[in-house]
């Protein structure tokens, strides 16, 4: 799945990522990224709403599958930056809530990325 965070506690690990994005103090809020509905889009204004990401949570692991924009499919780059950032994120606010993070280098099952 597009990136994946394993890890013993992964609804806790979605919950953390959401109380820090919602948080108001800045010490520790996570300004990168914007929760819109049950997904999430960067914030930087080269590219918020390039693509979403949605999450699940799964067995041991917290998987973020990537969406594309009505109309638009997700370019090789938008799909690069995207995962890079999110595990970036993850690794600066979270490196003690889970074990390890994969990224798919294409889109895999439950991807909706292209046409």
């Amino acid at each position: 799945m597009s990136v994946q965070f394993f890890t013993d506690t992964p609804k806790t690990l979605l919950n953390e990522f959401d109380k820090r994005i919602a948080q108001s103090e800045p010490k520790g809020k996570i300004n990168t990224w914007l929760k819109d509905g049950n997904y999430y889009t960067h914030k930087a204004d080269d590219w918020t709403k390039k693509a979403w990401f949605l999450p699940s949570v799964e067995n041991g692991k917290l998987v973020f599958n990537i969406i594309k924009p009505k109309g638009q499919n997700v370019s090789t780059v938008v799909y690069g930056y995207y995962h890079g950032h999110l595990t970036e994120t993850f690794l600066n606010h979270f490196d003690k809530s889970f074990d390890y993070a994969s990224s798919t280098a294409l889109p895999v099952v439950g991807d909706h990325c292209s046409s």
